[in-house]
């Protein structure tokens, strides 16, 4: 049992007493708070206080993060407290009203048991009143009333009530618990061992918020004078204007708010546009002339204003005018014409149609943009263009918010702007390049843009109001489509150009080039001349592309030189006689160079193990060598010259077949394991990939094993399962253009690809003998110069090294 004497009375309390961590608060003796406990070891011991004498002792945690203290966690001086008051919550928390009574230091720590206990000691202070500690009592009283005059948050009579406390000790513990000082600062006032100490540093405690405080008041009448000075300068404004309304001036204002109100008006804004418009108006006239806010709000209405909210242009209907001014600008691409036909057919029985999106897929150079071009022609509308190549910010597409510094619309409304019609053929260029970092995704900005249900309310950032983009007719250009977004690609038709065949580009080099050309270079037919055969040399010697890109290119050389001879006046003969420039296959070396690419041209031989497939490339077809070789070995297949997974995949099908008709081929059943098998494709820093190449590369496998020769006039493309049969493939146009070219006579393909091959243009297949196959046996049939099936497996009777070719 402990006793300690407070304010003459004698007071008892047991050696062990429940503990209360507290988190940011320390609590002084003299003083009643109130407290919210909420942990659950902390409401057990308030419990276990009221069961016993109510006494509880309260410490102050050094980190109040800690939400389990231990002893380490806690400082070690606290107060000796008594609950008078409990009040339980339904959450299982209680409210609590403590009051301290002395301070005591932590002797032993107990963790056991529902809740965490204490014994004290109690630090019995010196409370002398010395002639020093007059003076500082004096110096605190006067610097707490400093204090509570400066502070807005204590109310004077509080200062009446401490004092008039006549106990030294108990208005030092007072004046404490009235400060807002920090945890550490508090803990010292509590720790200290007498009076004189306590008064001292509390002296300085309050020194220092008092100079806080003095800050604090010159830093609120510094704002004040602020505002006030802002209140005087716009009172004054406005008595300037009325000043100059009275004399005549200001008129200047007034004219420019009459202009913007009559150009609102004008512009047929829809309602609410208008209504924002005029709103904006009224702030403006209200502001400053100069201010910065004044300028970002003029901008804005130029650009409502501005903005084509009923002006359209009217759609020529006539299809036959349509069809007439695609055939001038583009050569062939059929399927893409008759699409943009039945448009134009739909809109002009409807009158109005909801936005269609288009999206033009193909190589470089096939003409995408200028097609984009000659549909606006076509319609009567007006075109605009915005690349998209590389574009990373959604505020590209969406704009910038007015709050920024030079903040503007997107592309999206500052193209239409520029258009002045709000049914532009607007062409999103490179759609597939779109690029996405921290700043956002542009391709998800666009999803609106281009979703014909909510286009018709498209809302920009910048404008902040809804603008109809339903009546423009979006077209996109990709060049491939496995880079746009999933969303994205959902919301276009997708329209496929393919690469140009040969004559197609002659055509177009006739037709729309050496014309262009020749102009742009100041020149005439009577300079310069291209010849058909200089013109297909160009194409397939300096040129290997699917579009016309770099055929324009070798044309424009080409009229360079000429002009070069017309300005050194070497154009005339000694008679006088102009001197024309002719492009013939003899002429190209002289003026372009060495070829730049060869011809590819089938064997000169039948051979073993040398098959010609067909392949498809962005460029145009190609023929493939498929060489393979057999020598003795361990039964590895080795696959070089740059080949992908699928191609990869197609050799290995290919032997599994192989080595499953092996009786059938004359070939003994465990072959594989005595060989090694090498499959080249030359060419070996292109990459090479896809299915369908896999019958050429079984005939040539089983032509090697069987020392089977392959006819050399015999070219074949097609994919090959395990069981042998021959599954379709595309770009058959381009295929049969490359083995035309390459002087092949017979073609092998899928009897599945029959109805794509009735689509053909006749040019494409003459002189071409096509068979279809279902099988690989009937492949081999039309291909090796002699049934495989009854050959004599020669290579195994060998020793040494055997190559197929």
């Amino acid at each position: 049992m402990i006793e300690f004497e407070r304010e003459g009375e004698v007071m008892r309390v047991g050696m062990k007493l429940p503990l209360l961590p507290l988190r940011d608060l320390v609590v002084f003796p003299f003083m009643v708070v109130p407290l919210l406990v909420g942990r659950r070891k902390s409401v057990k011991a308030t419990e276990g206080a009221m069961k016993g004498d109510k006494m509880i002792f309260v410490l102050t945690q050094r980190d109040p993060e800690v939400s389990e203290p231990k002893q380490e966690d806690l400082y070690d001086v606290g107060t000796l407290a008594k609950v008078i008051q409990i009040l339980r919550l339904p959450d299982g928390t209680a409210r609590i009203l403590v009051e301290g009574l002395i301070r005591a230091r932590v002797s032993r720590f107990h963790e056991a048991g529902e809740f965490p206990s204490v014994e004290i000691a109690l630090l019995q202070r010196s409370v002398t009143m010395t002639k020093e500690a007059n003076i500082l009592l004096r110096s605190v009283k006067d610097h707490f009333k400093e204090f509570i005059r400066l502070s807005t948050k204590i109310p004077d009579d509080v200062l009446h009530s401490i004092l008039s406390v006549t106990n030294p000790e108990r208005f030092s513990d007072t004046v404490s618990a009235h400060l807002s000082l920090k945890i550490e600062e508090n803990q010292r006032l509590l720790d200290t061992k007498s009076l004189s100490e306590h008064l001292q540093l509390l002296n300085r405690y309050i020194a220092q918020e008092i100079e806080i405080l003095k800050l604090e008041k010159k830093i609120e009448k510094e704002v004040k004078t602020q505002v006030t000075k802002s209140q005087r300068h716009f009172y004054l404004q406005e008595q300037l204007k009325a000043i100059k309304k009275e004399l005549g001036y200001g008129e200047e204002e007034t004219e420019e708010a009459e202009e913007l109100t009559l150009a609102i008006q004008k512009a047929k804004m829809p309602k609410k546009v208008e209504e924002v418009s005029l709103k904006e108006l009224k702030r403006l006239m209200r502001m400053p002339p100069l201010s910065p806010e004044a300028t970002v709000v003029r901008n804005y209405l130029d650009w409502l204003i501005a903005m084509p909210w009923q002006k359209r242009t009217k759609d020529n209907m006539d299809i036959e005018h349509a069809e007439k001014i695609l055939d001038q600008d583009h050569y062939g691409l059929k399927n893409v014409k008759e699409r943009l036909v039945e448009y134009l057919s739909v809109l002009k029985l409807v009158k109005r149609m909801r936005g269609q999106i288009l999206c033009f897929v193909g190589p470089p150079g096939v003409g995408k943009t200028s097609l984009g071009k000659s549909i606006a022609r076509a319609m009567g509308r007006k075109f605009i263009r915005a690349s998209l190549g590389g574009v990373r910010d959604e505020a590209e597409i969406r704009g910038h918010r007015r709050t920024y510094i030079g903040a503007l619309p997107g592309r999206i409304i500052q193209k239409i702007k520029e258009s002045k019609t709000k049914n532009p053929v607007f062409l999103l260029d490179e759609v597939d390049k779109i690029g996405l970092d921290f700043r956002g995704d542009p391709a998800s900005a666009l999803l609106e843009v281009l979703d014909p249900e909510v286009n018709s309310s498209f809302n920009d950032h910048y404008l902040e109001v809804d603008f109809d983009l339903s009546e423009v007719l979006f077209i996109c250009t990709a060049n491939v489509t496995h880079t746009i977004p999933p969303a994205l690609l959902d919301r276009m038709e997708i329209l496929r150009l393919p690469g140009y065949l040969e004559y197609e580009k002659v055509w177009i080099a006739k037709g729309f080039l050496i014309p262009k050309t020749i102009k742009s270079h100041g020149l005439s037919s009577d300079q310069i001349l291209f010849t058909e055969g200089g013109l297909q040399n160009i194409i397939q010697k300096y040129t290997q592309e699917a579009g016309v890109r770099n055929l324009e290119r070798e044309i424009a050389t080409l009229c360079r030189k000429a002009a070069r001879g017309v300005v050194k006046g070497f154009s005339k003969n000694p008679k006088g006689k102009k001197k024309k420039v002719v492009v013939t296959k003899q002429s190209l070396d002289r003026y372009l160079g060495p070829p730049k690419f060869f011809e590819q041209e089938i064997e000169k031989e039948q051979e073993v193990g040398v098959a010609t497939g067909l392949a498809w490339t962005n460029a145009g077809g190609e023929i493939l060598a498929i060489e393979v070789g057999i020598m003795p070995g361990q039964g590895k297949l080795i696959l070089t010259g740059h080949l992908g997974e699928v191609m990869k995949e197609s050799a290995q099908a290919a032997l599994t077949f192989a080595r499953a008709r092996a009786k059938l081929f004359g070939l003994e059943q465990n072959f594989h394991e005595k060989l090694d098998i090498h499959l080249h494709i030359p060419a070996a820093s292109i990459p090479k990939d896809g299915p369908s190449a896999g019958i050429a590369i079984a005939t040539a496998i089983i032509s090697a094993l069987t020392q089977t020769p392959i006819l050399r006039n015999v070219a074949m493309t097609g994919e090959i399962t395990l069981r042998g049969i021959v599954l379709p493939v595309g770009g058959l146009q381009e295929k049969f253009v490359a083995a035309q070219r390459a002087g092949v006579k017979t073609i092998i393909l899928p009897k599945k690809n029959e109805r794509d091959l009735k689509e053909l243009p006749a040019r494409t297949k003459k002189g071409i003998t096509v068979k279809l196959v279902t099988n690989v046996d009937e492949v081999l049939t039309t291909a090796l110069l002699k049934d495989p099936r009854t050959t004599s497996p020669a290579i195994l009777q060998r020793e040494e090294t055997v190559y197929a070719h």
